[in-house]
């Protein structure tokens, strides 16, 4: 069974393994802990067998008008399952009296968020690929 949480309580590093996938140089998971607590809101889908996570969704926001939802992710072995839809649903409740919500993602995952009323759009970015694994401190 899976149960969503937005809290960091009992979760440290060890928790927050396997993720990033397929990135060339990922954070660790004490940054991924990091990325967390800096956000505005996130929801962890945790294993309730395991108590690991294996999901996660953030959004980055004034509180006021915007919000962004820069990463979504669960564990390959746990794809396929609802566990990112759960995760999409439970952030955009938690987001739905702002007036924007944006998400960036390749056209390959369109379908997966017009199933939440969400609008495709084109977007400009900059990625400073020798910062991937996070900001050096």
């Amino acid at each position: 069974m899976v149960i969503y949480k937005d809290t960091l309580d009992d979760i440290n590093p060890d928790r927050l393994t396997g993720f990033f996938d397929g990135w060339k140089d990922p954070p660790s998971a004490d940054t991924h802990m990091q990325i967390l607590s800096n956000s505005s809101h996130f929801i962890l889908a945790i294993d309730e067998e395991t108590h690991n996570v294996i999901g996660f969704i953030n959004a980055i926001s004034d509180n006021i008008l915007s919000a962004y939802i820069p990463l979504l992710e669960v564990l390959p072995s746990y794809r396929g399952k609802g566990i990112g839809s759960e995760l999409v649903n439970q952030m955009l409740k938690k987001l739905d009296s702002l007036y924007m919500i944006d998400i960036t993602c390749d056209p390959g995952l369109q379908p997966f968020y017009e199933k939440f009323n969400l609008t495709p759009s084109t977007g400009m970015f900059k990625r400073n690929y020798s910062l991937q694994s996070g900001k050096k401190l």
